[in-house]
């Protein structure tokens, strides 16, 4: 009665309020742990190589026998062990039983625990075989008695040296990899186990704790099985951290024995046996603040609450992105559709948001803008203004055009005649041929523009669109459709453009040069050209003969001769008679013409009537060019990119929003759906656990408004508020007694609680 009612007035344990919710959450994650493999929970992984004690330090834990035991390798997936501390006076007390509760059978209790051992058996061998296997898929195992302390283990298989049975090659490789991933997360504490008759230097466990801890900082270190050391040696120097430091230190305990496993011997007897051996030892009974299963339960709890308090912050941050992440899949994913209503809401929705879309990219009112390069609208400027208006502006009309070919067309348009003004003919022959060059350079601008709406359509496409491809599809083949139509007027407005100037040469534009001033300045040049050309002997004398209008520019010189041609004839008449009737002279045989004739040299006249022509055709090209810069522009923005603007919604309207079409054009692939359902549970989950996290909140931040965090010299543990020690030490002298009468009591476990009276309690129940 006595121990019932030291029992009852327990107070709460260490970490009550914080370390359940967080058993809570592993249950929430558990369903997507792959999703959300990368968030760390705060917990304890126990490791240590095969027959380290691992099972044993964990019953002992707990108080009852539930681990599968064997020769051979035991732990074989990852066993996520739950100790929640159920208050004896707790409305659902089950008359203070002890109940196991899996979560792969949610809602069913073992209260007997050799059953408890058998499930983990069979559902590590539907996962892992019957032979050995091993698997990294964890079970969730939650233990609710009045008897443990509040905390979160992670049992890992045992490091193995030799495979047996059907495991790999490399089974020590596989199972050093499962532990690394465990134990490499910030927010894990590591329980390295060692048994006392190895070499603790070279301990397997603490060998992989200090790659994954290089610091020492969130490792604890377990002794096993001091009680079997050779005689006359002792672990001291290794509970004192001398050996291989650790910041949270060691502590040595003393396991079951196969023998007494084999006899049946319960723990509550192992840890009578064991508080005995500590008591009795000279070298340990001077370390009882390090040696013991009920300190080390203790000192778990402790480290965990901390360390939960510690991580919340950062964690509910983290699982806050996460938040952020699945919103916005999710959101890409969209919602299901039932009914034919839902579907024209939806598909509307995704025309009138392409649309809208495709509008604000050509305005440069997208909410996507790139300050990284020119895109939408400002690229089709760039096309105009940068890249067709100005290589326009770099052509010369006569480029193309050497003096002989001007000269050569202006003797070609007089016929048999000599020139005695420019002629119009070859001037518009030559000017012709000009504009004609800005065909090809305005037909490409309006390919470059329709090739930019094609890059626009694609990268204006709705979120939702991306869950139907047949839809996509469709509107892609009716947008390539619809610009390929717009852009067949625009190209015959462009051609008729260029025939319009073509067909009409308006010598009166006020802008153009006009022939009398061009021989203006082509008289000026060549004055000038002759001004500074030195003169030459080989230069003919221009003749003095004829009246000064023969000798004026641009009239023919052929009535110069000063005699008539009648008496020139006769007098060469009479001449050749007597000549004849002298001497027969030989026959003047003339040159065969060639087949190609050029005209010979230039003459003063020619190179000013050719200049003049020169400047003529650029003048008049300046005009043309500048119509066509700017109107070219206004027929691709009119006939194409405007009209896309204005009428696409009413084409997409009239093709696609048709009820007969709704279920074929929103047809979602298999697998989107899939990933909706996930990203949607991944949703709930995240939810739920962010919701419950709130809860630590709540409790942590007013305990931590008054936290100071130190570092005890002695142990290197973080002091907590409320107790005198980083880790109270129990006077086993004083309540020996208590403790061996306490041990014979079905329940020992007890005596974790009734430990808990040396220990300070502060106002906020720690």
């Amino acid at each position: 009665m006595g121990e019932e009612a030291k029992a009852m007035d327990t107070p709460p344990t260490i970490g009550a309020s914080v370390i359940p919710i967080m058993n809570k959450l592993q249950d929430i994650l558990a369903p997507v742990g792959a999703e959300l493999s990368k968030i760390s929970l705060p917990q304890v992984a126990v490791v240590g190589s095969q027959s380290s004690g691992k099972s044993s330090v964990l019953e002992a834990l707990v108080g009852r026998d539930f681990l599968p035991r064997g020769c051979d390798i035991c732990t074989r997936r990852p066993l996520v062990l739950m100790l929640e501390n159920r208050p004896r006076n707790a409305a659902d007390d089950d008359d203070g039983a002890e109940w196991g509760e899996f979560r792969h059978l949610p809602g069913r209790r073992f209260y007997d625990f050799s059953k408890i051992r058998r499930e983990i058996q069979a559902e590590t061998e539907r996962e892992a075989g019957q032979n050995r296997g091993v698997s990294d898929r964890q079970i969730g195992l939650r233990i609710s008695s009045p008897n443990v302390l509040n905390m979160t283990l992670v049992d890992l298989p045992g490091v193995t040296k030799v495979p047996v049975g059907d495991q790999p090659t490399d089974i020590e490789a596989r199972i050093r990899k499962m532990i690394m991933a465990h134990i490499r997360q910030e927010n894990c504490i590591i329980l390295a186990v060692t048994p006392a008759n190895s070499d603790l230097a070279t301990s397997d466990a603490l060998q992989m704790a200090r790659e994954a801890d290089p610091t020492g900082s969130r490792t604890i270190g377990v002794i096993t099985k001091l009680d079997i050391m050779d005689r006359g040696t002792d672990a001291r120097n290794f509970l004192l951290g001398k050996v291989v430091p650790l910041r949270l230190g060691y502590v040595g305990v003393v396991n079951r024995s196969q023998e007494d496993i084999n006899k049946n011997r319960s723990i509550a007897e192992a840890l009578a046996y064991e508080e005995q051996f500590f008591h009795d030892h000279p070298v340990y009974s001077g370390l009882s603040d390090r040696c013991g299963i009920p300190q080390l339960a203790k000192k778990l709890n402790q480290i965990l609450e901390q360390h939960i308090r510690m991580v919340v912050p950062g964690l509910k941050a983290e699982l806050n992105s996460h938040m952020m992440s699945v919103v916005k899949e999710l959101r890409m994913y969209g919602e299901a559709m039932e009914s034919k209503g839902e579907q024209g809401v939806i598909l509307l929705n995704i025309l009138t948001q392409y649309c809208e879309a495709f509008s604000s990219l050509v305005d440069g009112r997208s909410q996507e803008m790139s300050t990284k390069e020119l895109s939408g609208g400002a690229r089709i400027h760039y096309i105009f203004q940068s890249i067709f208006v100005k290589s326009l502006e770099e052509v010369d009309p006569c480029d193309d055009l050497s003096d002989d070919d001007i000269r050569t067309a202006i003797q070609n348009a007089t016929g048999l005649r000599n020139t005695l003004f420019v002629p119009e003919v070859p001037f518009e022959v030559l000017i012709r041929r000009q504009i004609a060059r800005l065909l090809d350079p305005s037909l490409q601008c309006l390919r470059f523009v329709y090739d930019e709406l094609v890059k626009m359509s694609r990268a204006c496409e709705a979120t939702e669109l991306q869950r139907f491809p047949f839809l996509r599809r469709c509107m892609d083949e009716i947008m390539g459709k619809f610009l390929r139509d717009g852009v067949k007027p625009a190209e015959r407005m462009i051609v008729n453009l260029i025939e319009m100037e073509m067909d009409y040469i308006n010598s009166s534009n006020p802008n153009f040069l006009g022939g009398s001033k061009a021989v203006e300045i082509a008289m000026q040049q060549l004055r000038s050209s002759q001004g500074n050309r030195p003169p030459s002997n080989n230069e003919r004398p221009v003749s003095s003969g004829g009246n000064a209008a023969t000798r004026a520019w641009g009239i023919s010189s052929i009535f110069s001769s000063k005699s008539s041609p009648g008496e020139s004839q006769a007098s060469g008449s009479h001449g050749e008679t007597a000549h004849h009737v002298e001497q027969m002279p030989s026959m003047i045989q003339l040159r065969e013409p060639p087949a190609i004739l050029r005209p010979l040299e230039i003459t003063e006249h020619e190179a000013v009537v050719i200049t003049v022509t020169k400047l003529l055709l650029r003048s008049y090209y300046d005009i043309v060019r500048k119509n066509i810069q700017d109107l070219v522009p206004k027929a691709v923005m009119h006939y194409l990119v405007n009209h896309t603007k204005r009428e696409l919604h009413s084409i997409f309207i009239q093709k696609l929003y048709r009820e007969s079409l709704f279920e074929e054009l929103l047809q979602e692939q298999e697998e989107l759906a899939v990933k909706r359902k996930q990203t949607r549970e991944m949703y709930l989950v995240l939810q739920q656990v962010i919701q419950t996290l709130d809860e630590v909140e709540s409790v942590v931040l007013p305990q931590n408004s008054n936290l100071r965090v130190g570092t005890d010299t002695t142990s290197g543990l973080q002091r907590i508020p409320g107790f005198s020690s980083p880790l109270p030490s129990t006077n086993y002298n004083d309540s020996r007694s208590s403790y061996i009468s306490s041990f014979t009591n079905s329940k020992a476990s007890r005596l974790f609680h009734s430990e808990e009276h040396s220990m300070s309690i502060n106002s906020n129940g720690l």
